[in-house]
C-alpha cells in the first residue's frame, strides 16, 4: 500500500533467507514499481530510455562506465539506477507551505526515508537567527546574506566548501576556482569518506590515483578478484561486464565479509538465460574474510608466488617488468618472506589451503585485474592493504598491459570528475600553477582541509562558513553526533540541493537550501540550452543533457547559483568571466581544456558519442613517481584488537538505498523487510554471547575518548564471517569516531569498528517483547 508522504514509515520486521542471485525480473519489477510510485509513467519512460543514452542524462547514481555507443543497449540501467533517477523526477514538491507547517526541530525528528519522500525542492529558504522554521528568501537575497558572511571572515580558511559526486564537472571546476580566488583550499569532497585510501596509494605507488581498467580489460582478463565489494547493490551494471567476462573464459575469485547474491549468481534481465534460465555464476571461489583482513591475503599469496618462483626460477615472475619498470622489490620480498603464515590465518579467518588455490588460479591466469571498493578502503589499514595489491600485480607484470590493472569501483556518478577539476585540499602545485596562468591570480598553496579535519575546524570554531554543493554531509560523515554539534557551531550554513535530506535539519545560526535543477531537467540559460559532463570509473568523461521540465520556475542551475555567488562576493578581485560562466557552460570548458590534462578541445571531443578517455600514464608504460617507476613497498597493519564480548563492525548500505538515502525499509537480497534497525550477527556468534534472533539490543562501540550508543537494534542471524558484525548507515555512523581514521589518507574507518551489543531491558537485562515491539519471524 502507497503511504501519503506525510505518513512516517513503520517499521515492522520481517526476515527470509538471503537470496542466492541478483538481478533477473524481479529487479526489473521493482524498478518500475518505485519509479511509478514516484512519478508518471510517461515521465518514467523519458528517464529510462534516455539514462546513459548518446544525447541522453547520465545515471546520478554509481560510476561505472557505458559500454561504446554501438554495444549500448536501449535499456542501459540497472534496478537501482532507475530507482534514482526517478527518485529525483518524482512529482513531488516541497513548497513554501510545507515548511510552515513543519519546525526544523520536528523535521529533524524525522527519519531519512520521510525527508526523501516529500520531494522535491522549489524555491531558496532561510532559517534565521533564533527562528524554527525556514522561510522563503529572494534569490539576490540569498546570495547577498552569503556574500556577507563570506566578506566578514577574518580569514577565509574560515570557510569550508563541500562537494558531492553528484556535482556536473563544469559545477566542480567553478567552485573550486571561486574558493581558490576566495583565497581557500578548503575544499573536501566525498571521496574524503570513500575512495581516498585509494587515492593516496596510488599515487605512491604507481604515480596517479585513478584506476587503469577499461570494460575491454575485464571482458578479457583471465582471472579478476572483486575485494570488498558489493557489485549486485551498489554497482550493479558492472554484473554486466563480469558476465561478459566469464562468457570469454575468465575466473572471479569474490573476497568478502558477506555471501553477497551479486557475488554469487547474475541473472541478466536483458538476456534469455537471465529471464528463464539459471543466470550466470559470479564467483569460481569465495573466500569467506573476516572484516579487515585483506592486507593479510595479500601479503599471504604474494609469499606463496615468491615461493613458487623459488621452486621454478624464471617462471612465476615477470622479471623483466620487475627490473626495467619497478624499485623498492628486494625490500619488499624481504618484508613478505618474513609474514608468519599464524598471522596471515588469524587475521582473514581462511585456510591456508583456500590461499594456496588461489595462487593456483594467480599461475594460471596471464591477464589478472583487482577490483576493490570500500571493505578495503574503509579500514585503518586500507592504503597498507592498496599498497599491497599494487604489489601483487606488479610481481607478475599484471600493469600497463590489455586486462590487467588496478580497478577502484568508485560508488558515486562524479566523484572522480570532481578531482580532476580540482576538489581536493591538496592539487598539486601543476594545477594551481595553470589557474594561475589561465586567470592571473595566485591560488593560495597550503593544504586546505578535508572532510575529517573540517568537522574537526568547525567544532572548535576555526571554521564558521559551510557550503555544501549537493550532498547529505551531516549523514555521509563520521560520529554524527559530534559532526551535528560542529555544524550548529557555524554562523551559516547553507545547501545546494534537490531534496530535502538531514543536512537541512542540523543548521548554523543562519542556514539557507539553495534548490536546484537536477540532471534529469532541461538546462536553458542566456545563451541557450546546456549539458554537463561526467567522469567515470574509467577515465571517460561524457555528456549529461536532461530532457524534464524543472521542477519549478524558481530553481538554478548548479552553475548559475555558483557563479552568481562568486560575482556577488569576489566583486571584479579576479579576472574570471562569471556572467559567460553561467551563459554558456562551453566557455567553461574552453578554460578547462587548458587547465586539465587530456582535455585539449574539451567542447569538440566530448560532443562525439563516448566522449573522451583521459590518458592513463600506467597504461603508456609511464609512472610519474619521483622514482619514475612504479613502487615495491613494504607493508604493515594491525586488526583491530576486539576483546571479549565484542564484535568488528562493518557499516553498509542496503541494496533500496543510494548513498545515505534509503528509498525502500527493505533490503531484498540479504532478506531483511520491513526495517532497517537491525544487526547481522553469524550465530555461533549469537550464542556465544547469549543473544537470541530478534531480540533489541543497543550497539556500543568502544574508543579511547568514549562510548558511543546506537540504540534498540534487532539482532538478525546472518552468514557473517566470525566475530564480525554488520549494520546500515546512515544510521550507525554515529559509532564511527572521528578520530578513527585511515593512517595517511584520513578516511573514517567504517568498516572496522569495535563495538559490544548490549540487550535493551529495563535494567540491563534481557528486553521482554510487547505487542508492540516488531515482528520477527522467518518465511
Amino acid at each position: 500500500m502507497r503511504r501519503t508522504p506525510e505518513d512516517e514509515p513503520e517499521e515492522s520486521l520481517t526476515v527470509t533467507p538471503p537470496k542466492k542471485w541478483a538481478a533477473g525480473v524481479p529487479a526489473v519489477v521493482h524498478a518500475l514499481e518505485y519509479s511509478i510510485e514516484e512519478t508518471s509513467p510517461r515521465r518514467a519512460a523519458v528517464t529510462l530510455l534516455t539514462m546513459n543514452q548518446v544525447a541522453g542524462i547520465d545515471c546520478p547514481g554509481c560510476a561505472w562506465a557505458d559500454p561504446s555507443p554501438d554495444h549500448r543497449h536501449r535499456n542501459e540501467y540497472c534496478e537501482n539506477g532507475a530507482k534514482h533517477i526517478n527518485d529525483e523526477a518524482t512529482t513531488r514538491r516541497v513548497t513554501a507551505d510545507f515548511f510552515r507547517r513543519h519546525r526544523v526541530s520536528e523535521l529533524g525528528r524525522r527519519s531519512d526515508l520521510w525527508l526523501n519522500q516529500q520531494g522535491r525542492l522549489t524555491e531558496p529558504m532561510v532559517k534565521r537567527p533564533g527562528s524554527d522554521h525556514y522561510e522563503p528568501i529572494r534569490w539576490d537575497d540569498a546570495f547577498g546574506l552569503l556574500s556577507q558572511e563570506l566578506t566578514a571572515l577574518d580569514s577565509p580558511d574560515e570557510a569550508v566548501f563541500y562537494t558531492s559526486g553528484r556535482a556536473s564537472n563544469e559545477a566542480a571546476f567553478v567552485l573550486q576556482l571561486f574558493a581558490r580566488a576566495f583565497g581557500t583550499n578548503n575544499l573536501p569532497d566525498c571521496s574524503n569518506m570513500c575512495h581516498e585510501s585509494s587515492g593516496f596509494a596510488l599515487h605512491e605507488t604507481l604515480g596517479t590515483g585513478k584506476g587503469t581498467v577499461s570494460l575491454h580489460d575485464l571482458h578479457h582478463a583471465d582471472l579478476i578478484f572483486l575485494v570488498g565489494q558489493n557489485p549486485g547493490t551498489n554497482h550493479p551494471r558492472q554484473l554486466s561486464a563480469l558476465e561478459q567476462a566469464k562468457r570469454n573464459g575468465a575466473r572471479i575469485v569474490a573476497v568478502n565479509p558477506l555471501p553477497e547474491a551479486g557475488l554469487l549468481r547474475f541473472k541478466n534481465p536483458q538476456q534469455v538465460n537471465g529471464v528463464l534460465g539459471s543466470g550466470v555464476k559470479i564467483a569460481d571461489r569465495f573466500l569467506h574474510i573476516r572484516s579487515g583482513g585483506d592486507l593479510a591475503l595479500f601479503h599471504g599469496l604474494n609469499r606463496l608466488l615468491l615461493e613458487a618462483e623459488d621452486a621454478r626460477p624464471g617462471q612465476v615472475l615477470d622479471h623483466d617488468f620487475i627490473q626495467s619498470r619497478t624499485s623498492g622489490f628486494e625490500d619488499f620480498s624481504q618484508h613478505v618472506r618474513a609474514i608468519a603464515w599464524t598471522d596471515v590465518l588469524s587475521a582473514t579467518g581462511l585456510a591456508r589451503e583456500e590461499i594456496e588455490q588461489v595462487r593456483d588460479e594467480v599461475l594460471r591466469s596471464r591477464r589478472v585485474i583487482v577490483c576493490w571498493a570500500m571493505g578495503v578502503t574503509q579500514h585503518r589499514h586500507g592504503v597498507a592493504t592498496i599498497r599491497e595489491i599494487v604489489n601483487f600485480l606488479m610481481l607478475r607484470g599484471n600493469l600497463g598491459r590489455a586486462g590487467t590493472g588496478v580497478c577502484p569501483v568508485r560508488g558515486h556518478s562524479n566523484v572522480q570528475g570532481d578531482r580532476t577539476m580540482g576538489i581536493w585540499e591538496q592539487m598539486p602545485d601543476s594545477f594551481l600553477d595553470a589557474l594561475q596562468q589561465e586567470f592571473g591570480f595566485d591560488p593560495p598553496r597550503a593544504h586546505g582541509l578535508d572532510s575529517v579535519n573540517s568537522i574537526r575546524a568547525m567544532r572548535e570554531g576555526r571554521v564558521t562558513f559551510f557550503l555544501a554543493l549537493a550532498g547529505n554531509f551531516v549523514r555521509a560523515a563520521p560520529d554524527s553526533a559530534v559532526t551535528e554539534e560542529a555544524m550548529r557551531r557555524c554562523r551559516l550554513t547553507a545547501h545546494i540541493s534537490t531534496k530535502l535530506n538531514r543536512s537541512h535539519t542540523v543548521c548554523g545560526r543562519t542556514a539557507l537550501i539553495l534548490p536546484t535543477l537536477g540532471r534529469t531537467e532541461r538546462d536553458i540559460q542566456a545563451d541557450g540550452e546546456q549539458f554537463v559532463t561526467v567522469e567515470n570509473s574509467m577515465s571517460e568523461v561524457h555528456t549529461s543533457r536532461g530532457h524534464l521540465k524543472p521542477a519549478s520556475k524558481h530553481l538554478l542551475s548548479e552553475v548559475a547559483i555558483l557563479c552568481r555567488l562568486a560575482r556577488r562576493t569576489l566583486d571584479g578581485t579576479a579576472d574570471i568571466p562569471w556572467t559567460q560562466f553561467e551563459a554558456d557552460y562551453g566557455t567553461i570548458r574552453d578554460r578547462v581544456s587548458r587547465i586539465v590534462p587530456g582535455l585539449h578541445d574539451f567542447n569538440r571531443r566530448v560532443a562525439r558519442p563516448g566522449g573522451i578517455t583521459l590518458p592513463n600514464p600506467v597504461n603508456e608504460g609511464v609512472f610519474p613517481t619521483p622514482q619514475g617507476k612504479a613502487l615495491f613497498t613494504r607493508n604493515t597493519g594491525q586488526m583491530p584488537r576486539v576483546p571479549d564480548g565484542h564484535l568488528l563492525l562493518q557499516t553498509l548500505r542496503s541494496h533500496d538505498q543510494w548513498n545515505t538515502i534509503p528509498y525502500t525499509l527493505n533490503d531484498r537480497y540479504r532478506g531483511i523487510h520491513g526495517s532497517r534497525r537491525v544487526v547481522l550477527v553469524n550465530p555461533a556468534d549469537l550464542r556465544e554471547l547469549g543473544l537470541s534472533e530478534g531480540e533489541r539490543v543497543d550497539l556500543v562501540s568502544v574508543w579511547t575518548d568514549a562510548e558511543r550508543r546506537a540504540k534498540d537494534f534487532a539482532v538478525v542471524a546472518y552468514p557473517t564471517t566470525r566475530g564480525s558484525a554488520v549494520a546500515y548507515y546512515p544510521e550507525t555512523n554515529i559509532l564511527v569516531p572521528l578520530d578513527s581514521v585511515a593512517e595517511f589518507s584520513n578516511q573514517p574507518t567504517s568498516k572496522g569498528i569495535v563495538v559490544r551489543l548490549e540487550p535493551t531491558g529495563p535494567s540491563g537485562g534481557r528486553a521482554e517483547r510487547s505487542a508492540g515491539d516488531s515482528v520477527l519471524r522467518r518465511d
